[in-house]
């Protein structure tokens, strides 16, 4: 007999399941499991707050499309994490998080006064698609793939594990705690689905006369972006995707229809005859999948594909649903397509449209030409960090304003290159999240848009950038304020002196935070300065932020604020 601990069985189970870096801070009822991490291939990325490293985690799925972990510590440790979990629930990320429990005899259940007792399993039942204690180490595996299992099926989530600390040190004959390859115990692959279903949908794309293709985040989840913008540039069909999907169609493509151009994309999709809706619930930012940004159901055809079956037809009636993976169904249709027509030069309209997107456009130069009377117009830092970058570079987006400033003018070129807290606007992600995106892609640059505010909720994870050699470029866009909130206020008819809440110290000095945690930094009063100033910060080699001092009046008055209020409205 071979005995082996349940620490280094739990770090056994996830080799199995490919992860080779998990985050968090460690606890002393950790040591057990960690002690053996590295030997089994698994990298510890040390955080500076629970809910922090669940955002860096979030940012490493995000752009490497694997499963990640994050450890979390008894009590308050993991009710942190639980933060940031609810973050990974909202947004559709695969995090599995590990918390310690204080010893079974006092806490299960709490016999009253108890140290730490809390219960994380319940709490995090509402904002995880699996939560339970591991009671017997004899589970433990057969826990850990139910942990994987849903966060991995249909649309991807969170699960939660709870491990008591004493468990961890407890020896088990290895013989009676088998370990699974993930091709054993759950779906790897949905398949194309149903071919009756492959057939009807390639019939109604190859007889439409104006298609129109919508991808949502499970495009970039099943790595399916090539198979999608081959199927629409075969029938020349107009192409727009979710905001968390950006990317999966490369934004200056001549039949890209943009989510904020409102006028030629509403007008786009309403008047196509078919449209193919892939990995995507049609939220609340998609107009709900509802005329008059889409055609009336029964006049106009609907196919949708999704891994997850209760996500068809969930906002929308639809004449073909196909539960199936994305890239598989997308090579299935598209073969059958070929067969049945040529392939197409013209988009029937797209002139009318592009009418449209150049009024949008010109309306958008406005807010960008308004000359500041401190610091930079926020759109010009925008504009000049993304003409600084590369095309493959990963952008990253947080704040309020802040975040409409980078949505406007700030193309994303390529899949997995664009990470913002869609559903949740949860401020406070952008730094972790660029962190998270540098460890999944050190080849890429990596670069983050943040507003002050946002900046401030987990700045301390540029030491564990620093410590981590992750060289991440953060912009700060610095108003002294909360930005959108300032926006509202004078939105409302609110005069500047009877505003609460909205003003920050002035004070604030985040570049020289930024140095004091071991990281490159400069402060930007002038438009003129901030491309030498990138320039200085990649050289550094180190992770950097540049403090950008930004007109507080021309940020409150961001372009596409009116669309934002009114889509929220729907």
């Amino acid at each position: 007999m071979t005995e082996i601990t349940v620490g280094e069985l739990l770090a056994r189970c996830l080799q199995a399941e490919g992860i080779e870096m998990m985050f968090g801070i460690i606890d002393g009822a950790h040591i057990p499991f960690t002690a053996h991490a590295a030997r089994y291939g698994i990298r510890h990325i040390n955080c500076r707050h629970e809910e922090g490293a669940v955002h860096l985690a979030e940012g490493y799925t995000r752009t490497n499309g694997k499963a990640s972990v994050v450890i979390g510590s008894p009590g308050p440790g993991a009710a942190n994490m639980l933060a940031g979990v609810s973050s990974a629930y909202a947004e559709g990320h695969p995090i599995v998080a590990l918390a310690c429990t204080r010893r079974r005899l006092t806490t299960d259940p709490e016999r009253g006064g108890a140290w730490q007792a809390t219960d994380l399993v319940e709490m995090a039942k509402p904002i995880a698609k699996y939560s339970a204690l591991i009671r017997q180490p004899e589970r433990l595996p057969e826990m850990v793939r139910a942990a994987f299992r849903a966060a991995l099926t249909g649309r991807p989530g969170p699960a939660f594990l709870a491990i008591p600390d004493e468990l961890m040190s407890v020896k088990i004959d290895e013989e009676k705690v088998p370990v699974y390859p993930s091709a054993q115990y759950r779906k790897v692959d949905m398949g194309a689905g149903d071919p009756d279903w492959i057939e009807q949908a390639a019939e109604l794309l190859a007889n439409s006369k104006k298609p129109y293709l919508h991808a949502g985040k499970g495009v970039l989840w099943a790595d399916a972006s090539a198979e999608f913008l081959e199927l629409g540039n075969y029938l020349a069909a107009g192409m727009g995707s979710s905001m968390g999907a950006r990317g999966a169609i490369p934004e200056d493509h001549p039949h890209y229809f943009f989510l904020f151009d409102m006028q030629a994309t509403s007008l786009a999709r309403n008047e196509a005859d078919v449209v193919l809706v892939v990995g995507s619930r049609l939220g609340e930012y998609d107009g709900w999948g509802s005329p008059p940004a889409w055609g009336m159901p029964g006049k106009q055809k609907t196919i949708q594909i999704d891994s997850d079956a209760l996500s068809i037809g969930l906002n929308r009636p639809v004449d073909v649903g196909i539960v199936a993976d994305a890239k598989s169904a997308l090579k299935a249709i598209l073969s059958k397509v070929k067969a049945k027509t040529a392939a197409r030069s013209e988009m029937p309209d797209l002139m009318r449209y592009r009418e449209l997107t150049q009024e949008t456009m010109t309306n958008g130069m406005q807010f960008l030409m308004a000359q500041p009377a401190r610091g930079l117009n926020p759109g010009q830092m925008v504009f000049n960090a993304r003409s600084f970058f590369p095309r493959n570079a990963v952008t990253v987006l947080d704040g309020g304003n802040t975040t409409l400033w980078g949505v406007a003018f700030n193309q994303i070129y390529e899949p997995r290159s664009f990470l913002y807290s869609v559903k949740m606007g949860y401020l406070g992600t952008g730094i972790p999240f660029a962190i998270g995106a540098k460890l999944a892609a050190p080849e890429r640059p990596v670069y983050c848009i943040t507003g002050d505010g946002a900046a401030g909720f987990n700045i301390m994870e540029m030491e564990t950038a620093a410590r981590e050699n992750a060289p991440i470029i953060v912009l700060v866009a610095v108003d002294d304020g909360w930005g959108m909130e300032r926006s509202a206020h004078n939105f409302g008819g609110i005069p500047t002196e009877q505003q609460q809440g909205v003003n920050l110290s002035g004070e604030t000095r985040y570049d020289l935070i930024a140095q004091g945690l071991g990281c490159y930094a400069e402060k930007v009063d002038a438009v003129e300065d901030l491309p030498a100033s990138l320039q200085r910060a990649v050289d550094s080699g180190k992770p950097a932020l540049l403090h950008v001092t930004v007109d507080s009046a021309i940020n409150a008055d961001p372009p596409g604020y009116k669309q934002f209020r009114y889509v929220r409205t729907l």
